[in-house]
Order: C-alpha cells, then sequence, then structure tokens
C-alpha cells in the first residue's frame, strides 16, 4: 500500500494561510486609503515597506486565530481528508477569522477619531454601553460602504478557499502515517510557537505592539505595521502599572511634585461647573486659534469664541487620554490613561482623591450629569467611585422625546434641564456635566438642519449645535442666583476627525480647548495663556480656585497660581508609546527607553533629535522627568496611594 505523506493536506493548509496573509494585507492597503491624511507616508515604497515590516504581527495574529484550525488539520487521524471533516474545518475556519477580521474594518472608521488600533480597553469601554445592539445599527447606517467592502473581501476570501480542495484519500501503512504525522505535528506546532512569538530567540520576549514602531519614521505609522486582532489579542491580559525603577523618591519629590499644596485665601466658596464637551477639539474654536495661522480657518462656535473674550483661556492645551472615560479620570481626579485604561482597571477601584472629594470635604453638594443611557461609557460607576451625590442621566430625564436615537437626549434640552436643576442644589455646589450630542453619527434635530449648516466634516454641524446649546445654557444659567458665584471650566474629553492639516499631526491629535470662566472678577480669570496645559491641570487648579488648603495628590498644576516651582509639562499615549512634552522638546517612550526627541514645535515629530547626537542637559533631564513621571504614577495606582 503506498504510503500517504499528506502533501494535498499540507498543500491546503499552506494555501488556507496564505489567504490570510492576503486579506490582512487587503485590509491594511484600505485602512491607510481610508485615513491618509493621519498619516506621514511619503511614498508608495514607504506604505509597501510598512505593509511588509506587517508581516510580523500578521503571523502572530493569525496564528493565534488559526491555532486549533492548524491543530484540527494536521492531527493523526484517518477521517481527515474526509468530506465531513473537512466541511467542519471549513466553519472553524470561517467562523473565528471572520469575526477578527471584522476588527480591521471597524478601525478603518473608528481610528479617525480614537487615533489608535482597538485593543483591550476599547472593548471595555463597549461592555459599559447598555444600548449596542442601536449603537451597532447606527455603524452599520451611518458606515454601509465599509460593512459592503466586508462582505465582499468576506465573499471572495470564502471563493478562493475552495479553489483548493481535499479529497478523500487513503492513510496508507497505520503505523508510518501515524509516526509522520506525530513528527509533522509537533515541528508544526513549533513552527507556530516562534512565529506567534515573533522569532525562535529564547533570550527575547514574545512580539507586542511597541515593537511596530521599531522602523517607522513617525510614531503614528505603526499603526500601520498593527493590525487589530493582533491589538486585541495582545492587549487581553495586558498589565501596564507595572511598577518600575528608573529614579528614587527625592527626585519624584523635588521634581514631579505629586503632592501639592494651595493657601490660597477665598472669603466665599465657588460653585464649581465642569463643562466635558464631547469631542469638542481645539480645532473647531476660532478663539483658540486666532494665532494659529490656518489659511481659511472657520470657527464653528461662534458662542464660544464670545464667551473667551471674558474667561482665561490655553490654547496650547492637551487631553491626556483618547476615550471619554479617559477624560473624566484625567478631568476630575488629574489620573491619565495611557496604554491600559486606569478606568477599567483593577486598581480603578480605590479610595481616589479628586476634586469632588476634596469639594465633599469642604460641604459642597456634588452632582454629575449625562444624558445618555445610566451606565453608559462606564459614566456612572466611575462618579460613584469618586464619590459625586447625584447621578443624573437619561433615566432622571425622564422624557424620551428627546432622546436622539442613539446616544441619549439631545444637548440643547438637557443643559436646560441641568440649568434648572442646579437651581434646586444647595450652595455651594459642584456639577460635572458631559454632554454628548457632538458624536458621530453626527445628526442634529431636524429644526436645526436648516440652521447649521457645518462645515467638511459631518461633526461641524453638531459643533455648531453643541455651540448654541450652550448658549441658551449660559443665558439661563445668568439669571439665576448661583451664576455670579461660580466658576465654569469647559474642556472637551478627545478630539475627533481633522480637517486642517495642521491638526493631523501627531501632537495636535490630542489638542483641545481649555477654558475658565467666571463673572465674579474677583477669580481674574480672563487673557490667552500659551504655555502648556492639559487635562490633569484642571484638578488642582479648581482646588486653587475653591480655597483648599490642605495637601493633594496630583500630577498636574494649578494653572491659576503659575508657582515656579511647578513645571508646565504634558504627558499622554500614543498608541503603546507614551508622549511626554516639557520645556523645549517633546519626548518619546516606550516604557523602557526614549526612542525619539523632538522639538517644541514639531508637531508633525518629523525630525529626531536623538538620530546621530549627544543629547544636551534639558535633553537629559526630560528623559528623567518622563520615566519619573511613570514610575510614580504607576507606584501610586499599583500600590492604592492615590488619596494623600
Amino acid at each position: 500500500m503506498r504510503f500517504n505523506f499528506r502533501t494535498t493536506e499540507l498543500k491546503a493548509l499552506a494555501y488556507r494561510l496564505l489567504l490570510g496573509y492576503i486579506f490582512y494585507f487587503i485590509c491594511r492597503i484600505l485602512f491607510f486609503a481610508f485615513n491618509t491624511n493621519l498619516f506621514a507616508v511619503e511614498s508608495a515604497a514607504t506604505l509597501f515597506k510598512l505593509c511588509y515590516y506587517g508581516l510580523a504581527f500578521d503571523t502572530t495574529a493569525l496564528l493565534y486565530i488559526n491555532i486549533l484550525f492548524i491543530v484540527l488539520s494536521i492531527l493523526p487521524l484517518t477521517v481527515n481528508t474526509g468530506k465531513g471533516y473537512q466541511k467542519g474545518l471549513a466553519i472553524l475556519y470561517f467562523v473565528t477569522n471572520f469575526i477578527f477580521y471584522a476588527t480591521n474594518f471597524v478601525d478603518i472608521i473608528y481610528y479617525r477619531f480614537s487615533q489608535v488600533r482597538s485593543t483591550r480597553a476599547s472593548l471595555d469601554v463597549l461592555t459599559n454601553e447598555s444600548n449596542k445592539t442601536l449603537l451597532l445599527v447606527s455603524f452599520i447606517t451611518e458606515y454601509w460602504y465599509i460593512i459592503l467592502i466586508y462582505i465582499l473581501c468576506c465573499t471572495l476570501w470564502y471563493w478562493l478557499y475552495y479553489r483548493v480542495k481535499v479529497k478523500p484519500a487513503a492513510t496508507g501503512p497505520r503505523m508510518a502515517y501515524f509516526s509522520f504525522s506525530a513528527a509533522m505535528l509537533l515541528i508544526i506546532i513549533a513552527l507556530a510557537v516562534g512565529g506567534i512569538r515573533g522569532d525562535f530567540k529564547h533570550s527575547t520576549r514574545p512580539i507586542n505592539m511597541v515593537d511596530a514602531y521599531r522602523h517607522v519614521t513617525a510614531p503614528n505609522q505603526g499603526d500601520i505595521v498593527l493590525n487589530t486582532p493582533f491589538a486585541i489579542i495582545r492587549t487581553l491580559t495586558a498589565n501596564n502599572f507595572k511598577v518600575q525603577h528608573w529614579t528614587d523618591e527625592a527626585y519624584i519629590d523635588s521634581i514631579i511634585k505629586p503632592i501639592k499644596e494651595y493657601n490660597t485665601v477665598r472669603p466665599v466658596k465657588p460653585n464649581v461647573v465642569v463643562i466635558i464637551l464631547e469631542s469638542m477639539a481645539r480645532e473647531f474654536w476660532g478663539s483658540m486659534n486666532r494665532d494659529a495661522g490656518i489659511p481659511g480657518f472657520i470657527s464653528y462656535t461662534p458662542f464660544l469664541d464670545s464667551l473667551s473674550n471674558h474667561s482665561l483661556i490655553f490654547n496650547n492645551g492637551y487631553a491626556n487620554g483618547r476615550q471619554s472615560i479617559h477624560a473624566m479620570s484625567s478631568i476630575l481626579a488629574g489620573i491619565p490613561s495611557f496604554q491600559t485604561a486606569f478606568t477599567s482597571s483593577p486598581y480603578a477601584k480605590q479610595r481616589i482623591q479628586s476634586i469632588v472629594s476634596v469639594c465633599d470635604s469642604m460641604g459642597y453638594q456634588t452632582s454629575f450629569f449625562h444624558g445618555a443611557a445610566n451606565g453608559s461609557m462606564g459614566f456612572q460607576g466611575f462618579a460613584n467611585i469618586l464619590g459625586f451625590q447625584k447621578y443624573y442621566g437619561r433615566t432622571e430625564y425622564n422624557n424620551e422625546k428627546d432622546f436622539d436615537g442613539t446616544w441619549g437626549i439631545w444637548d440643547e434640552p438637557f443643559l436646560q434641564y441641568v440649568s434648572k436643576t442646579m437651581g434646586t442644589q444647595k450652595q455651594p455646589f459642584m456639577s460635572t456635566v458631559f454632554t454628548l450630542s457632538s458624536h458621530e453619527p453626527d445628526r442634529i434635530p431636524d429644526k436645526y438642519k436648516n440652521r447649521f449648516k457645518g462645515g467638511p466634516l459631518t461633526i461641524d454641524k453638531c459643533v455648531q449645535y453643541t455651540d448654541n446649546s450652550l448658549r441658551r445654557f449660559f443665558n439661563y444659567a445668568k439669571t439665576q442666583p448661583w451664576f455670579n458665584n461660580t466658576v465654569f471650566v469647559i474642556t472637551a474629553d478627545h478630539t475627533n476627525a481633522t480637517y486642517y492639516p495642521e491638526y493631523s499631526k501627531p501632537v495636535n491629535r490630542f489638542a483641545i480647548p481649555i477654558l475658565f470662566y467666571s463673572a465674579n472678577k474677583a477669580f481674574q480669570l480672563q487673557g490667552v495663556r500659551t504655555d502648556l496645559a492639559s487635562q490633569i491641570d484642571i484638578y488642582p487648579t479648581l482646588t486653587d480656585l475653591i480655597g483648599y488648603n490642605k495637601p493633594i495628590r496630583s500630577w498636574g498644576r494649578s494653572l491659576v497660581s503659575t508657582l515656579p516651582t511647578e513645571t508646565p509639562r504634558v504627558i499622554n499615549s500614543q498608541g503603546n508609546l507614551y508622549h511626554f512634552m516639557e520645556g523645549n522638546y517633546n519626548y518619546i517612550f516606550d516604557g523602557k527607553a526614549i526612542t525619539g526627541i523632538f522639538a517644541a514645535d514639531d508637531k508633525g515629530l518629523t525630525k529626531n533629535l536623538m538620530t546621530g547626537g549627544t543629547p544636551t542637559p534639558e535633553m537629559e533631564k526630560g528623559m528623567m522627568d518622563c520615566k519619573a513621571f511613570i514610575q510614580d504614577y504607576a507606584d501610586r495606582i499599583v500600590n492604592k496611594k492615590l488619596y494623600n
């Protein structure tokens, strides 16, 4: 009897895995094509080079996804080539591959908002949504063409799969067949392990997201190298809160100054209203771009521009995270989120010092307002952790005629509800308001469709609508007795799609507005500031403004005291990299070493000053400050030292 070397089965297995590479390549090209303006890719040669580097990450993802399929394809059984067995393999192959493949298509659209490949953190945010079905329907309706392309790719993949078939074949001598198959199984498993790790060197760790940035000239090119299934799989068990030891506590205490104290005297405790505007990037505000020199700039915020004339504004402000829930922890508690979101980590459930706890200790009534379904985005859960006394959501609003059909209550009626509810609160009060209408799928009420025409981006008309909603909110608030003794903060949670090239640059993908306003002139909240500011500076600034005279835990600084001992700095995360801004430079840190130093005005991160040069003393200090910040950040989170 002729011996069966299983040649046909091995060829079919290799072919089926090759199809995965082909369709991941197609999706990578689509990912770039739909987001071209966000990447500094100067030529087709550069693009294909990035695709080449992406093969290692595709290998890991495809092997993880198909490991069961591979093992079942080569198990030493006598039924492998049977029609029923091959049909079962095909079902397993298509179900697992098509599910993971779909995540790449989600990121074709989602990337323009998040500026990072989706990870476990993205899944964590989704789990907090109570209207997942509605959001899915909205995505399919709004981006039907992406769904169509996905279906076409899957259909072609399915058709190509069956161009190579395995036909029933005899095994030949059983002993030889099983022995050969067992040896082949061990060899293929060994190869798969090497492919999943990225190489066969025992001394190196398995390939990770940060490895995507080894061969790029601009940091966000790493997102072209990556694929979304890899990013999700590699972060499923990720823990980016590991405590490192780069410097000593004395350096951290003297330079980072995580414990601060402001002894400003306030004869009367002011009310505090923090307004966090959904996706309201700095790009949309005229007052934040008066000196930006952007040709043909158009503002979509006439009310906020007029309010800026009587406010203290920061036109060099940045977000410390990429998602709405990240903004909540950054703004209210001064806790940024990097590769792994603090709010979705096990460490979030601990005692946290914040503007909420500070106000509570001073006798304030505290409340949180968000017009979405209660529990949406994880806001209500984190609000409870911070200690808000009252939560007002879609349930408390209790009028579904104002539901926008996707997210929650339209901004205009909800902000009117907010202002009236504030009037019932005992003073002093501290309230946080999170808007929602300036959000994909970028719709506005029918009655405003002829009034707010927007601009080149679909969100532009939503920005106009929310700006007008704020105008009506302030017009009503001005008539209330609590208004003149209130400090308002207006900022954004994160950025959105971009139109102007200046805001497509990596640094400016975090560019948000920061505004402080009070009708009470005693607070002296007027002027335009160009120094670095970020969301984590808002919490200490508010403790200063309300006259809290005890130490606080804060990585940010008071923007109104401007003490010479507090250094302006900004930190956020570009995908799997830290981005640290201080003094004259921007630093890129991969968690182990500084990989890039760029001039502060090089918003595109185009010229790495580390290439062929020796770091200056200022650069050396900046590199250490970056590490010291992250060291103290992880230490305080992991060891539960977030409450001073």
